[in-house]
Order: C-alpha cells, then sequence, then structure tokens
C-alpha cells in the first residue's frame, strides 16, 4: 500500500474531479427529472457520466499509477475464503441497515409526517421495468463500488496510511462518508470502516469491492422490487417488540462483520 508516490496536490485532484464528475451529476439528474424521468431512473442514467468524467480528468493520473492499480487486482492476493467472507460482509450490512431503519421507526426517529400515510405494515414484490432494474445494477453494483472503492480506499486510504492503519481506515471511512447524502451518512461510515479494514488486511480492492457490490445489489432489490409501507401512529410509540429485536440482530450483525473481517488476516 505504501509503493504509491502519492503527493498531497494528486490526491486533492483525484478528490476534486471526483466532487466535479458527481455535481455534473446531479446536475444531469435534474435535467432528466425534469424531462418526465423518475428519480431513480434519472439518477443511475445521469451517473453515467462519472466514469467518463473520471476518465478523462484523471487519465495523466491514471495512467502513471497503471502499476499500482494493477497489483490492487491480482487474483493472487486473495483467496476463496476470503471472497466467501466478503460476500457475507455485504449481507450482514444491509441487515444492519435494515435493522437501523426499524428501529429508528419502532422508537420513534424516523417518521413519515404524512398524515394520509398508510399505517402498514405492508409488503408486496413489484419490480421496476426490466431496463431500469438492469440499469440499477450496473450503475450501482458495478461501477459504483469500482469507482469508489479506487478513489477512497486504493488512494485515500494509501495516502494516509503514512499516519497508520487505523487512521487510514478512519479518514477514508469519514471522506467516503461525506461524499454521499447526509440521510446515510451514518451507515456509509460504518461500511467505509468494514471495507477500509479489508483492504488493511488484503492490500487488495477485491474484498472491498465484493462487499460494496453485494450490499449495494441488495439496495437495488429493495429500490426496484420491494414496496414497503409501515408508519405506526405517533400514539403507538414505541413499539418495543420490532424495535428490541432490530437492535439485537443490529448488533448481531456488526459482531458478526467484525469476526467475517477479522478472517481475512493472514488468509
Amino acid at each position: 500500500m505504501t509503493d504509491l508516490r502519492l503527493d498531497r496536490k494528486k490526491l486533492l485532484a483525484i478528490l476534486l474531479a471526483s466532487v466535479a464528475a458527481l455535481l455534473v451529476r446531479a446536475w444531469l439528474q435534474l435535467r432528466l427529472q425534469a424531462g418526465g424521468a423518475s428519480r431513480e431512473f434519472a439518477a443511475d442514467l445521469a451517473y453515467l457520466v462519472v466514469p467518463v468524467m473520471l476518465l478523462i480528468l484523471l487519465s495523466p493520473i491514471l495512467y502513471e499509477d497503471r502499476a499500482f492499480l494493477s497489483r490492487q487486482f491480482r487474483p493472487s492476493a486473495v483467496s476463496r475464503r476470503i471472497l466467501l467472507c466478503a460476500l457475507l460482509v455485504g449481507v450482514l450490512l444491509r441487515v444492519v441497515a435494515w435493522a437501523k431503519l426499524v428501529a429508528g421507526v419502532s422508537f420513534g426517529f424516523v417518521r413519515n409526517d404524512n398524515p394520509n400515510a398508510v399505517e402498514g405494515p405492508l409488503f408486496h414484490f413489484e419490480c421496476a421495468p426490466l431496463g431500469v432494474v438492469v440499469l440499477g445494477f450496473i450503475v450501482m453494483a458495478l461501477l459504483v463500488p469500482l469507482i469508489e472503492e479506487v478513489v477512497h480506499r486504493a488512494y485515500v486510504q494509501t495516502y494516509v496510511h503514512r499516519f497508520g492503519p487505523v487512521v487510514a481506515v478512519l479518514i477514508s471511512a469519514m471522506v467516503f462518508a461525506a461524499l454521499h447524502r447526509p440521510s446515510s451518512w451514518l451507515f456509509s461510515f460504518i461500511a467505509g470502516l468494514a471495507f477500509g479494514a479489508q483492504y488493511w488486511l488484503t492490500k487488495s480492492l477485491w474484498p472491498a469491492l465484493l462487499s460494496h457490490a453485494t450490499v449495494n445489489a441488495l439496495i437495488q432489490v429493495d429500490w426496484r422490487c420491494l414496496r414497503t409501507q409501515w408508519n405506526p401512529p405517533a400514539s403507538q410509540l414505541p413499539l418495543w417488540l420490532p424495535g428490541s429485536l432490530s437492535v439485537v440482530t443490529l448488533l448481531l450483525s456488526l459482531v458478526g462483520i467484525i469476526w467475517l473481517i477479522k478472517k481475512h488476516r493472514g488468509s
């Protein structure tokens, strides 16, 4: 991780290019929505501009660092056991997100203030059109993990590794979370810690990339196919049983993630 010639100017250029690409994506998304596209479809379609912009803006850096980047993806750096653990880490991260949501609703921290909202809970499975689903998976389960892991783990974490591995994982997770929506900062930070620890222990992007792709793919199933409605009235809160069970599930999932990541060491 420390053989990369990465100075502050290069790191700043990478981060500024990433922010610029995301801003253009946000502008393009609004334009598409104004033209009648749904928010989710517009967001995914607009994201296609991000890899193009990054390749153009960062082509000199990517060319200079081609040997370093190639080493991040060498298959000999990881085993099937590590990849299986990484897959399970992604699954448990999605369980953490669901448990956090259920706990938030149960204890009144997450509320829908619309008086006409359906109380529920109601669940049904109904996917969006096939093209929307496929685009969502291509963007969120392939492009987003690849770009974010290269930026935040290969570059940000490598740069701050000089201050120690723990500091490097923490800082890369904070930068990773900061480039997500404020509503998802906490979960993004937790996920960033997991991905950073995987990269630190294996010195390969494959485990973090697989975990990231897994959790994003599961998010796509939720967003594109699972329809949920649950808005318990304030008079019924707190809901101790689902709330307590979700907190226990969250804690057990976090313990499981830590245990699985420890399996990365020395494998």
